[in-house]
């Protein structure tokens, strides 16, 4: 079901002529297309920073622990 914005955009768009429709039309695919993708890189950045606190957690209980070992920047 079309919102009343997507119904008026709907309206308007009606009497531009077919050229501005299609421009319109693939403004739009290519802006729901950039949405989406950002959506998906936001999921996708959620995720790796839970990853780097865990990591950073499980560091902080290692130091703690007298566990940690310097790190060897040349075996990287």
């Amino acid at each position: 079901m079309a919102t009343p914005a997507i119904e008026t955009i709907v309206k308007m768009l009606e009497f531009q002529p077919e050229e501005i429709q299609s421009q319109a039309a693939e403004y739009l695919q290519r802006w729901l297309a950039e949405l989406e993708d950002e959506a998906h890189w936001n999921e996708d950045f959620a995720r790796s920073q839970m990853g780097l606190y865990e990591s950073a957690r499980e560091a902080r209980k290692q130091i703690a622990e007298n566990k940690a070992e310097p790190m060897d920047f040349d075996r990287l």
